[in-house]
């Protein structure tokens, strides 16, 4: 076996092992809701969270039946070695990974309205790209894009007079209007910056960071928190179907912004948040760092 062949079986892996394995902290966090929510339906629902999550683990099937449209945000040193193949390899690991897994095939062609049956299409799947200088080896983070947590999506840009509180309110009219949508307990990521397609990014990136963690700013972890606080209070309840709590957390990503605009851009993560990291070396060792102890 060559070594372009190794990497793209090791990233097919990669992504089989996400589609029915979800990362430590939303594993962690979901036991810790479960044990608040343990009264009526909603203690019902996460007894049926858990069992489908063994039963994904036991008979090697994604988590949930629709994987997403695939999404990586890759860190690739300008030293790694297959950086010139690694599209290619990302899309050849996509197409076997829909078959071993299996996953649902979800890339449908825009305007030709057409499912193109392997889960890779025009510009999908989507790479995000970071280049960093000197060093040999890569970081990539895998989300399945569903289309239940796809729908609460939204950006725009807000009048400057509306401030921070602009935001909040934007962000409560989606959850209360379409959260349901997502499959609670969602993970909601934010982005605020000087216009729609910047905060739209940032809101993406922010549900790659782990569950329970803050924004180094104390302004943007005390909104984190705040925010949280008043979606819980609202009770969505797993599945949308009422209960104590409505989301695993809020992270929030910022860059500077025009004076005369602020632009808030939210995405979600379903309860079965399929986000994955691994570090890969320019050896190809590998840390598969979301999914502690797993082998590939």
């Amino acid at each position: 076996m060559d070594k372009r062949e190794e990497l793209t079986g090791l990233l097919s892996s990669f992504i089989c092992h996400a589609s029915s394995h979800l990362p430590d902290d939303v594993v962690a966090r979901l036991k810790q809701m479960k044990e608040v929510e343990n009264e009526g339906f909603a203690a019902t629902i996460y007894d049926a969270m858990f069992e489908n999550l063994k039963l994904a683990d036991e008979l090697k099937r994604p988590s949930c039946q629709d994987t997403g449209v695939i999404q990586f945000f890759v860190k690739v040193g300008t030293k790694f070695p297959y950086m010139d193949e690694l599209a290619d390899i990302l899309k050849d690991a996509v197409l076997k990974a829909t078959k071993e897994a299996p996953l649902r095939h979800n890339a449908v062609e825009v305007f030709d309205e057409k499912n193109t049956g392997n889960n890779t299409g025009y510009r999908i799947p989507w790479i995000d790209w970071d280049l960093v200088p000197g060093r040999d080896d890569i970081e990539v983070y895998l989300y399945m894009a569903g289309g239940g947590c796809s729908l609460p999506g939204f950006a725009k840009v807000l009048m400057p007079l509306e401030g921070y509180e602009g935001v909040v309110k934007a962000v409560f009219d989606q959850m209360t209007t379409y959260g349901v949508n997502a499959c609670p307990p969602c993970l909601v990521g934010i982005g605020i910056a000087g216009s729609a397609e910047v905060a739209a990014k940032l809101s993406k990136k922010a549900l790659l960071r782990p569950v329970g963690s803050h924004n180094p700013n104390p302004r943007a972890a005390m909104m984190e928190e705040e925010i949280e606080k008043g979606l819980n209070e609202i009770g969505l309840g797993p599945g949308g179907l009422r209960g104590k709590l409505s989301v695993m957390g809020v992270n929030i990503e910022q860059a500077a912004r025009h004076p005369a605009t602020i632009a808030v851009g939210m995405n979600t993560a379903c309860w079965a948040h399929r986000r994955a990291g691994i570090r890969i070396g320019s050896d190809l060792s590998y840390e598969f760092f979301t999914h502690k102890g797993v082998t590939l």
